[in-house]
């Protein structure tokens, strides 16, 4: 659960700062040779910006816009209504309709709710997830040229390469691209135009097990179970939900050779 304290506002106030004082430095060289003109008319250093006149009412926005990206997550839980009357009065210095003892049994309270919620949701995606993981390798295992290995790992041999194979100790340059059941790209190398190069005791089960099996030159199609990829959990906050099976095509273009001490 994400806490937002004062120190949102403070944070962002400091960044609009920290941006301003480098620019002030270019600007104050650049000034002499700046020709009049609609910006140059703004008034309290503010940029033209069709609705927001003026500097305050520019930085104003911009604090909150951050302020509702940091809020995005709980959105759904708010009265925009009463939060904005609490930013007033709390600006203008009145009295809080709550203590801080009442602060912190609301704010405890709500984050084990939001926390048992994420949970709940976590273990229904993972429930189904898993089923329909096992169903897709089921079916997909009696499928033309696709092999299975003991441990539950799939894949299919697209081009056979003839070079040497990885050994666990190995690095390597590999090209590929993930993606999930319903064929959402969750991270290519492609689209970065660059391989990657790793060792293969940093990566998944899966990859170490799949890319040992590869002829250097190879390129392979692998379908990797939850349990050899990222389990349970998936990648909390990123692409990957908790018991998903991933996909992967992947060439395997070179062993490299490793720095000597």
């Amino acid at each position: 659960m994400t806490q937002f304290p004062r120190a949102t506002a403070v944070l962002a106030l400091a960044v609009v700062m920290s941006l301003g004082l480098s620019a002030c430095n270019q600007g104050d060289a650049d000034k002499a040779a700046e020709p009049a003109g609609e910006e140059a008319a703004a008034t309290d250093g503010a940029v033209k910006i069709d609705g927001l006149p003026t500097e305050k009412e520019q930085v104003s926005y911009m604090i909150g816009r951050d302020v509702a990206r940091s809020l995005e997550e709980v959105k759904d839980e708010l009265d925009t209504k009463v939060l904005l009357d609490a930013l007033e009065s709390g600006l203008a210095g009145k009295d809080s309709l709550m203590t801080e003892e009442q602060v912190n049994q609301v704010r405890e309270a709500f984050a084990q709710r939001i926390q048992a919620e994420r949970i709940a949701e976590m273990m229904a995606a993972a429930k189904k997830n898993k089923e329909a993981g096992d169903a897709f390798l089921a079916a997909n295992k009696d499928k033309d040229g696709v092999e299975t290995t003991e441990s539950g790992l799939q894949y299919q041999v697209i081009t056979q390469g003839d070079g040497p194979r990885p050994t666990a100790d190995d690095m390597v340059r590999v090209h590929y691209k993930g993606t999930l059941l319903d064929g959402e790209t969750f991270d290519s190398s492609y689209e970065r135009n660059e391989p990657a190069v790793f060792a293969l005791r940093q990566v998944v089960p899966g990859w170490q097990e799949g890319i040992a099996l590869m002829p250097v030159g190879s390129k392979y199609r692998f379908w990797i179970p939850s349990e050899l990829g990222y389990g349970e959990q998936g990648t909390p906050g990123g692409p990957i939900g908790p018991n998903q099976v991933l996909v992967f095509e992947v060439e395997l273009q070179d062993i490299v050779k490793q720095p000597t001490e």
